[in-house]
């Protein structure tokens, strides 16, 4: 009689400190917190830099830049002056590209407070001269007096007016609301490390028996943090990556928005090229963050249970 052929015995599967915890996250809501905090992060980065690349333009573009105003009543008078002071700017040290604003440009410009059908010559509308005016900044205030003193000689209604002068609070404005969307970017920061921080005790807490069979079983405390960091670190991947793309969308839409506005101002206020290198960093930056928060706080803990 012919003994049946042996079964194969079942090898045991390998340990591995992985296998004793449960497959899937292990932080609970912890991605879509990152994901939200991520989307305001790239969102007020992109405030900031395009606030701030629109007061540097704003300050480059109207440095430079001198009206002349010649507020006469008397047209004939007026053109006179105008005449004049063209010749004048000609003949001063620093100053180019001098441009007449045609009356057509002005009576547009007025158009919709005094309406469409209104002349130049029914009203008293000053005359304006637009020019460069490139001299030293330590020398810009006196020159700018020197030559307000020589178009009022020529006609006492006339005077310069430097468009730094008005627009630069508005340039320190939109400079200082940059500032605080990096102040907000940075508190964002700190928030989003203590959400790692908070989600890593709670995973330490809730598989606290698990890491004790873990460590029974010869698990070391640096493969312990490592796989739990990993987790972490997956789901600070995967909350950053949902977070930067709604960002994205919205940035996209909202350029579009403001590129149809007619306004030089506010289509001033764009993304400069470097910005789309530096935005796409901020996800990394923030698994870089939870990976460094999660490895303290687990190696804290782990100290604190021996």
């Amino acid at each position: 009689m012919t003994r049946p052929p042996a079964q194969p015995q079942p090898q045991a599967r390998p340990y591995t400190p992985g296998s004793l915890l449960p497959q899937g996250r292990i932080t609970g809501p912890m991605p879509w917190v990152i994901a939200i905090m991520m989307f305001l992060t790239v969102l007020a980065s992109a405030a900031g830099i395009a606030l701030d690349h629109a007061a540097r333009t704003l300050s480059a573009d109207i440095s430079d830049r001198i009206t002349i105003q010649v507020a006469e009543a008397d047209g004939d008078a007026r053109a006179r002056a105008v005449r004049r002071i063209v010749t004048l700017l000609g003949e001063t040290e620093g100053v180019g590209n001098i441009a007449i604003v045609p009356e057509a440009e002005l009576s547009a410009q007025l158009a919709p407070w005094l309406g469409s059908d209104m002349k130049i010559s029914d009203i008293p509308i000053p005359a304006l001269i637009d020019a460069d005016f490139s001299v030293p900044q330590d020398q810009r205030d006196a020159r700018i007096a020197t030559l307000d003193r020589a178009v009022k000689e020529i006609n006492a209604q006339a005077r310069v007016e430097a468009h730094a002068t008005y627009l630069a609070p508005l340039a320190r404005l939109v400079g200082a609301i940059s500032l605080l969307s990096f102040g907000s970017v940075a508190l964002m920061a700190i928030a989003t490390g203590a959400v790692v921080v908070l989600a890593a005790r709670g995973a330490h807490a809730t598989h606290r028996g698990t890491i004790d069979i873990m460590h029974m079983r010869g698990a070391t405390d640096a493969q312990v943090v490592r796989l739990f960091q990993q987790r972490m670190m997956f789901d600070a991947l995967f909350g950053a990556v949902i977070g930067f793309t709604g960002a994205v969308v919205v940035i996209l839409a909202v350029g579009r928005s403001m590129a149809a506005v007619a306004s030089d101002l506010v289509q001033s206020v764009s993304l400069p090229a470097f910005a789309w290198i530096f935005l796409p960093m901020l996800p990394l930056a923030g698994v870089g963050v939870a990976w460094l928060s999660a490895r303290i706080t687990l190696q804290r803990a782990l100290q604190r249970s021996l």
